[in-house]
């Protein structure tokens, strides 16, 4: 099977990632057909002898000078060393071996190595990191002052673009280290111990003798996996190792004709979990030329706001449209109650283990162990709760952005946003927010349909008005203009007026469209942004205003008289009794007359006629009644969601 991928014009090559399961395998050279705990079990034991050997390399090259001369790109005699990780070591001569009396062949010991160089090569930024920090220490380490933040920017590389919450972390852990030992630490290997090792198998290091991958020739939705595994826990020769064969069921997301590359093997709740890699053609992205954007605001209660923006010839920018809003405050205070029981959990297990000390038999042990095992839980809910949101948030917007044939997604960049001032609670859950876990699954999403994702600067983009660029005033809500607040914006200039987030997205768009020039690429990660404002393309980053082209409804003349009606208002007259069956006379409010209650929709401000799956018995919250992953989390649907009119509906009978 050739691994190049045909590309075409206008397309480029991408490396994904897909999520398999590996269900059962069959033992090639016995024929048994082992389960999912046997493969895991086998898996397992191939699992503990790399990671062995990975944490003892780590181990004993965790010091700066090892890890400076990985780093630095070259060996001992002035040569490049390779790309590959385990390559480098050995050519660096750093070995490892197996435990006595256990046999394995040199492929294991490529996957130790591998993993063990690529934990080296990024334990480099913190070494920098941590040295930047320390060259510039402050003299508060609580508040540094703005030239204490120019000096420490400096100090560490690439620090003019690095989220101020880095630098705060690593200050707030060297400043605990002195409290704690009476001296500054030297480098980050006395602020920390050697990295944990992960359990997993890198097969990508292996050749053909230890793995191999093929697809299926006539079904592309499968493919089969080949490895060597070990027969026992503590394999003495050759003979325990033997050929597993494991048929694994692509998802679909990995288009057919991608060129599939060798997993990575975990242990996950007793399964064995495959991170299949492949490489597909898609739409090649480019920095600048775009005259469609979609602008993407952060918002305090509504998670995110967006809309488009068009570039036109005459070098005008309108606002075709009002844009969306993904609203997710009950996710966001579920996330909220599920950190405050972490900590609270936390501070339990805390106080147990100052009672326990260095007791091994006290009673208290076995509670400790529960509480670490229901922290354990609590943390994975966080997490899945976290990729959830993400997720939808991410997949939301890059449909609106297809929806709108936009070709670039300008992204506010807030990494080093902090929430002050509006009480703990609020603080906490807006700090909360996985910004950068969203940014990044919309990069991911929207490669794929050729969509480039930027993210510009944050100044003043909820400041000034997106029509003149003047201060805005903003009042409590458009009834209360006298009212002082923080949601409706108005402008005393040109008389603009709306929400705070809808201006919000459309100056990020403005100044995306006339900053498109600056747009730079990280030659690492392909990461594009627009580093800084420039003023006099700033002053261009205006919304022309569209004269609107509806029917003109002033009144021009005096009020035709209507007829009376035969019935008074239904305000002016009191319902009748509700009837006992479904006919008979006008129901009693808006409900259907076989109706008990309302629907659970019509309570959360949502449409009583939201589609839902109906069940029996047992109705689960939350995802009942079309209400998404989560009770709170709404969305503006893309304008393709809405159905087209049927020219059909009002067509009658000749008759």
């Amino acid at each position: 099977m050739s691994r190049k991928l045909p590309v075409g014009e206008g397309e480029t090559s991408r490396t994904a990632c897909a999520r398999g399961l590996l269900r059962a395998a069959v033992d090639e050279k016995t024929g048994e057909l082992m389960s999912a705990s046997l493969l895991a079990e086998r898996v397992g034991w191939a699992v503990d002898l790399v990671s062995g050997m990975t944490s003892e390399l780590i181990a004993e090259r965790w010091n700066t000078t090892d890890v400076d001369i990985l780093a630095s790109g070259e060996d001992v005699g002035g040569r490049k060393l390779p790309s590959n990780a385990w390559m480098a070591l050995r050519r660096l001569g750093w070995t490892v071996t197996a435990p006595g009396g256990v046999k394995v062949n040199d492929r294991i010991v490529r996957m130790a190595q591998e993993q063990a160089g690529r934990t080296l090569r990024c334990a480099k930024w913190r070494v920098d990191l941590t040295f930047g920090v320390l060259g510039a220490w402050p003299a508060d380490p609580a508040r540094r002052t703005a030239q204490e933040w120019d000096a420490v920017r400096e100090a560490v590389p690439g620090g003019r673009h690095l989220p101020s919450s880095v630098i705060k972390s690593r200050t707030r852990q060297i400043a605990a280290f002195a409290r704690k030992h009476g001296r500054m630490p030297a480098d980050v290997f006395q602020l920390e111990a050697a990295l944990r090792v992960a359990r997993m198998l890198l097969l990508s290091a292996c050749d053909g003798q230890q793995a191999t991958i093929e697809r299926h020739e006539s079904d592309p939705g499968r493919a089969l996996l080949r490895l060597q595994l070990p027969t026992r826990s503590d394999p003495c020769s050759h003979r325990d190792w033997t050929w597993i064969a494991c048929p694994v069921a692509l998802p679909p997301t990995i288009p057919k004709g991608a060129v599939l590359h060798l997993p990575t093997l975990r242990i996950h709740q007793g399964t064995v979990r495959a991170d299949l890699a492949y490489t597909h053609a898609v739409p090649q992205t480019r920095r600048t030329g775009h005259t469609v954007a979609l602008g993407v605001d952060w918002g305090l209660n509504t998670l995110l706001s967006a809309g488009t923006a068009r570039l036109h010839a005459d070098k005008t920018i309108t606002s075709p449209g009002s844009g969306g809003m993904f609203r997710t405050a009950g996710v966001l205070a579920k996330q909220h109650r599920l950190r405050r029981l972490s900590e609270h959990l936390h501070a339990k297990a805390d106080h147990y283990q100052r009672l326990i000390g260095d007791d091994t038999n006290h009673p208290l042990t076995a509670r400790t162990l529960a509480l670490t095992d229901e922290i354990r839980r609590v943390s994975a809910r966080r997490s899945n709760l976290n990729n959830a949101l993400a997720q939808a948030a991410a997949r939301w917007t890059v449909d609106q952005a297809i929806a709108a044939e936009a070709s670039v997604i300008y992204v506010e960049d807030l990494r080093s946003m902090e929430a002050r001032g509006m009480g703990r609670t609020m603080n906490t859950r807006l700090s909360q927010q996985v910004r950068g876990r969203i940014v990044d699954r919309m990069r991911h999403l929207a490669v794929e349909a050729g969509i480039a994702v930027v993210t510009v600067p944050a100044r003043n983009t909820s400041r000034h008005c997106p029509q003149c660029l003047v201060t805005l005033r903003y009042r409590k809500a458009p009834d209360q203009p006298t009212t002082p607040g923080w949601k409706w914006a108005l402008c005393p200039s040109c008389g603009y007026q709306g929400d705070r987030d809808t201006g919000a997205w459309k100056r990020i768009a403005a100044r995306g469209l006339t900053h498109q020039a600056k747009t730079v690429a990280d030659r690492a990660g392909g990461v594009m942004a627009i580093r800084s404002v420039i003023d006099s393309l700033e002053a261009k980053a205006v919304i022309t205003p569209t004269t609107s082209t509806g029917r003109d409804r002033s009144k021009t003349g005096p009020t035709r008289p209507q007829t009376a009606r035969p019935t008074p208002r239904r305000r002016r007259t009191p319902s009748p009794t509700r009837p006992q069956g479904p006919a008979g006379k006008r129901p009693e409010g808006h409900a259907h007359t076989d109706r008990t209650r309302l629907p659970r929709a019509a309570h959360r401000h949502q449409d009583v006629t939201t589609t839902s799956t109906p069940t029996t018995g047992h109705r689960p919250r939350g995802a009942a009644l079309g209400a998404g992953f989560h009770l709170h989390a709404h969305a503006s649907p893309p304008r393709w969601a809405e159905p087209p009119p049927d020219p059909t509906v009002r067509i009658g009978l000749l008759s």
